[in-house]
This record gives C-alpha cells, structure tokens and sequence, in this order.
C-alpha cells in the first residue's frame, strides 16, 4: 500500500491512508487479532461473515 503526500500535506494522507485501510477491512482484522478467539467463535464468525457476503451479493445483483 503506499500513499503520496503532496505538499506537506499531512492530514490529506493520514485520512487517504486511512480509508484505504477502511477498503481493505484492516480494521477488523486487526480487532479480530487483537485476542484469542476460540474456534467455535471462529467458525460462528466464519458462518455469519458469510451469510452477510452472499445478503450483500444478493442486494448487489438483484434486478428489478
């Protein structure tokens, strides 16, 4: 990942890097990994992170 500041500009980089992050679902990962998880909480997780992938897919492709 890379980000370019121009002009000294600081907090316009801070913010882009941070949407990417955003995009990229960093943020989960990093909370995920941030303690143990046991694995029928995984597999819960794994389950319910599906469930909400295919809701969103159906939302995407869905024609009226």
């Amino acid at each position: 990942m890379k980000i370019n500041v121009y002009d000294n500009n600081i907090e316009k980089a801070l913010k882009a890097f941070k949407r990417q992050l955003r995009k990229e679902d960093l943020f989960k990962e990093i909370q995920r990994r941030r303690f143990h998880e046991r694995a029928s909480e995984k597999k819960k997780r794994k389950r319910r992170e599906a469930i909400e992938k295919r809701k969103k897919a159906r939302r995407f492709y869905q024609t009226d």
